[in-house]
């Protein structure tokens, strides 16, 4: 996997208080990005999955279901 570089400006003292507590920004940014990724990708499959919803709400209980597939098996 390759990686690239990304910069922030922060404030000064946040920067004091990165170095007084030894808290090193790579892991925490990396985490928080991740995070911020994931609830993005989380709300796009929602979406497609309202979607999907929609599409197939006409089909209205098992028996249909059983029944379009037996109709599709019967066509091959």
């Amino acid at each position: 996997m390759g990686y690239v570089t990304i910069s922030a400006k922060i404030p000064r003292r946040l920067k004091e208080l990165l170095d007084k507590y030894g808290i090193k920004p790579g892991p925490v940014i990396r985490r928080a990005l991740e995070e911020e990724v994931k609830k993005h990708i989380l709300a796009e499959l929602e979406e497609k999955a309202k979607g999907f919803s929609e599409k197939l709400s006409h089909i209205s209980d098992d028996e249909e279901v059983v029944s379009l597939i037996h109709e599709d098996r019967e066509k091959r």
